[in-house]
């Protein structure tokens, strides 16, 4: 049986574990960027392989997140595929695209996922504050303030609502299967949360890969033409022709 307030507690103690507190939401990418030997790629993988946790020797651990999938359910992988790198004893995983789905310890990575970007007592608090204003009851524009305000899928608001009981089984599924896009840009937010990267970012690497390519060559062990080599294979040809738009701005 799966221990789902176990899964809770870990994922509040990684929170605090990374400098996070249990009531804000968190930029999860540039959360992870910080992970020490983490390395993170985002690469269109298709239709049906949301992201992949690969643990290497000496503490390196890789971790690939399909970017043609949308922002939301990428923010939701990178957080599920946290649960594998600290609490699966596997070397390797792969996380198949259906939330819920799987054997047991992928539910218990998209439980941890949920609550890591979800925290049990700061949805309460913002579920409830809505429903004063909606007498008792929240509506789809609710969900689409709280699932804004967390950074997270249409899906995954949907399903942590339901198990906090503020949203009734019998309209779980009519509410899964609402397309809430236009109705979020009407509302006035932005619609990034339910689009994938433009194809031009989907494929780029983060973190320890990058800053070991630079260590060598400011130690002068491998040659500016293998720098670029590596720099290139991780698909930073920003870093190789400074093909970045736009230029630093001090404020």
């Amino acid at each position: 049986m799966i221990d789902f307030a176990d899964l809770m507690t870990k994922a509040e103690r990684l929170r605090m574990q990374l400098g996070e507190d249990n009531h804000s939401p968190i930029d999860i990418f540039s959360l992870t960027q910080g992970i020490e030997k983490l390395t993170i790629v985002y690469y269109p993988m298709g239709n049906t392989i949301s992201g992949m946790c690969v643990k290497g020797t000496a503490g390196r651990c890789t971790i690939a997140l399909n970017s043609s999938m949308t922002l939301g359910r990428q923010r939701f992988s990178l957080a599920h595929e946290l649960y594998h790198l600290y609490y699966d004893e596997n070397m390797m995983s792969v996380c198949a695209k259906p939330i819920g789905t799987g054997n047991e310890t992928e539910i218990k990575a998209d439980a941890f996922a949920a609550y890591f970007l979800m925290p049990r007592v700061a949805l309460t608090e913002k579920a409830e504050s809505l429903l004063e204003k909606h007498e008792g009851r929240l509506n789809i524009q609710d969900i689409i303030r709280i699932e804004q305000y967390f950074g997270v899928s249409h899906q995954t608001a949907v399903y942590q609502l339901n198990n906090c009981g503020y949203i009734d089984r019998d309209d779980l599924n009519k509410l899964l299967n609402i397309s809430v896009r236009r109705q979020a840009e009407a509302m006035g937010f932005s619609a990034d949360l339910y689009r994938p990267l433009p194809k031009e970012k989907q494929y780029c690497t983060y973190g320890h890969y990058i800053n070991q390519a630079d260590l060598l060559i400011n130690k002068g062990i491998i040659s500016e033409g293998k720098y670029e080599e590596l720099l290139l294979a991780a698909f930073r040809d920003d870093l190789v022709f400074g093909t970045e738009e736009g230029g630093e701005l001090i404020d």
